[in-house]
């Protein structure tokens, strides 16, 4: 895959600005009187109250634990090291977010928006992210084990070094997703499209790729182990030669006698 085959991020050249970025600084008070209109406005099914505005606000270190925060507009705010533990936050707008080293263990994103959020080393550890739109998300180091993504859009997404063990990946979308060294042991990839994803280095021992797009995908050393490709389509000879597999690993028809690499 050619460079210009890539996906291409809107969001190039804006990573290393999110630290730079000026944001809004609310008072604990502000911010607790604009998470109340919020409660009232969801009470309510948006007939009373006010929808939470904190975009580009500095929230950062703060807790919003257990918080119910759907359809809040947080594009651009600053959540680093932030807890949201079990937080609901359906169909919440994140676009730019940094949310680095935020706690997103058990939290609901189911359709939420983090187009070039950064999460990097975040813990989405059972977190529910279907559906969601993490296009072009920074997400290195991140924890997601048993994180739930079913057709939540990943591509571009830079995955590098992530723990993925365990994941549900049904039906998403990683094209050209960077999986370098990630971790994606027993996770769930039936009908994942994969096509030009980097998974050089990566482990997908047991993992279930039945079904999955994986055309141009780098599989150089990565740990196929046990990993079902039953039906997996694009996949080439050049491709197997190149990964590590053993005499569990299933193959498509067209592999099947590929053999251990």
């Amino acid at each position: 895959m050619t460079g210009s085959e890539l996906p291409r991020s809107p969001f190039a050249g804006l990573a290393g600005l999110s630290d730079k970025r000026e944001r809004r600084v609310l008072t604990r008070g502000e911010i607790e009187r604009i998470l109340a209109a919020h409660h009232l406005y969801l009470e309510s099914e948006r007939r009373q109250g006010q929808r939470a505005d904190l975009v580009a606000v500095d929230l950062s270190q703060m807790s919003f634990a257990g918080c119910d925060l759907r359809r809040a507009k947080l594009a651009q705010a600053n959540l680093d090291s932030v807890d949201l533990t079990g937080a609901a936050l359906e169909r919440t707008n994140l676009v730019g977010a940094v949310l680095q080293r935020a706690r997103l263990h058990h939290a609901d994103l189911t359709k939420a928006r983090l187009s070039g959020a950064n999460l990097v080393a975040a813990d989405l550890s059972q977190a529910c992210l279907a559906r969601a739109d993490l296009e072009f998300a920074l997400m290195a180091k991140a924890v997601l084990t048993e994180a739930r993504l079913p057709a939540a859009d990943l591509s571009g997404v830079l995955l590098d070094d992530a723990v993925l063990i365990g994941a549900d990946l049904r039906d998403a979308n990683l094209r050209g997703a960077g999986l370098r060294r990630a971790m994606l042991d027993s996770a769930d990839l039936r009908g994942a499209r994969l096509g030009g994803a980097f998974l050089v280095g990566a482990s997908l021992r047991g993992a279930d790729l039945r079904g999955a797009y994986l055309r141009l995908a780098r599989l150089d050393d990565a740990d196929l182990r046990g990993a079902n490709l039953r039906d997996a389509q694009g996949l080439t000879r050049k491709q197997v030669a190149q990964a590590r597999a053993d005499d569990d690993t299933q193959w498509p028809a067209n592999l099947a006698e590929a053999g251990s690499g």
